[in-house]
């Protein structure tokens, strides 16, 4: 069969297929009479082979050797194959998450592509100094969402996630929803930041999204979420917050959070009752009694003042003598 004839029939053109001579990876078996090269059927074969070969991506360098080679083994370099495909794939879905983010900062000329472009690669620098300066730029702004919530996510160093939830909390809409996707992350650090960057940003979005993650099974998420809800004024939170004394986690804060909530008279009788109670609890420890007790000095009302006075006779003498200070300190303001 002469060249023209095989282009035709195998689609690989008669440019490729002197290329191909050239490499030594086909020679025609033969010649006419005339000198034109003629492809046997075997020869027409390999044609087909290498062409399957390519399509896996393979060099022509590696097509010739896996064809001749008697001992190559197909294993080692299809594994080789698919370490590079991955490789290759991360990088395609790295620029297009990159491109996609550009366009949605509706750039109006390359300037404004350049400047996203130099935010972008700052906020994922190995220097926290450039990521936190990043962070803190006035035109942070112009980076997409996304992008901000990303990093947010994965920051490690508290001074750099700080900057990271301010710019978030600047960010417009968006942000809520894409950090409620990192409170159901498997790893507890990202659970972390996602609350965190939520207690800082205002609306209702990121309230609501804090009032169900009081319901999280992470015992961490729910104190963050909490102490947030305490701050804006939400009731729902006084349950954790009251958890939170008794268990010592961030109880300090939890009770701060507790008298923000006790400055409606009514809800001060209401969160007074509730620590008394806990108090009364057989199983509540001694230390835990001595912070609930503590907690009682944020919480005005006629049911904290009577729950003092009677812990100033409990038979704890440490939670006896937190009462009786607090006391006095209740008759000198």
């Amino acid at each position: 069969m002469l060249i023209g004839e095989v282009a035709r029939r195998s689609g690989v053109s008669a440019r490729m297929l002197r290329h191909y001579e050239s490499l030594g990876l086909v020679r025609p078996s033969g010649r006419t009479g005339s000198g034109y090269r003629e492809y046997s059927g075997q020869d027409i074969r390999r044609i087909f082979h290498i062409e399957s070969l390519r399509s896996l991506g393979l060099s022509l360098r590696e097509i010739g050797r896996a064809l001749d080679d008697p001992g190559f083994t197909p294993s080692a370099l299809v594994g080789d194959l698919i370490h590079q495909t991955r490789e290759r794939i991360a990088a395609e879905t790295e620029l297009l998450t990159r491109l996609r983010r550009i366009d949605a900062a509706e750039p109006a000329g390359w300037e404004d592509v350049l400047q996203v472009v130099a935010l972008l690669q700052a906020l994922g620098s190995k220097s926290a100094d450039a990521r936190q300066s990043a962070a803190l730029s006035p035109v942070a702004v112009t980076v997409p969402v996304e992008a901000l919530v990303e990093a947010a996510l994965s920051e490690t160093e508290p001074n750099v996630a700080g900057a990271l939830r301010w710019a978030l909390a600047r960010s417009g809409d968006g942000g809520p929803a894409l950090l409620a996707e990192g409170l159901g992350s498997p790893v507890a650090a990202v659970r972390e930041r996602a609350v965190q960057s939520l207690a800082k940003m205002p609306g209702g979005e990121a309230a609501a999204l804090l009032q169900d993650a009081l319901a999280s099974p992470d015992a961490v998420v729910r104190g963050f979420a909490a102490l947030a809800l305490g701050t804006r004024g939400v009731a729902e939170a006084v349950p954790t917050l009251i958890d939170m004394v008794v268990e010592g986690r961030n109880d300090t804060d939890a009770a701060d959070a507790l008298s923000v909530l006790a400055d409606d008279p009514a809800a001060a009788e209401r969160i007074a009752t509730r620590l008394v109670d806990r108090l009364a609890h057989d199983s509540t420890e001694a230390a835990a009694r001595g912070r609930l007790t503590q907690a009682l000095a944020g919480i005005p009302g006629t049911t904290s003042s009577r729950a003092l006075a009677e812990l100033s006779q409990d038979g704890d003498r440490a939670v006896a003598l937190t009462a009786a200070y607090l006391i006095r300190l209740r008759e000198t303001r």
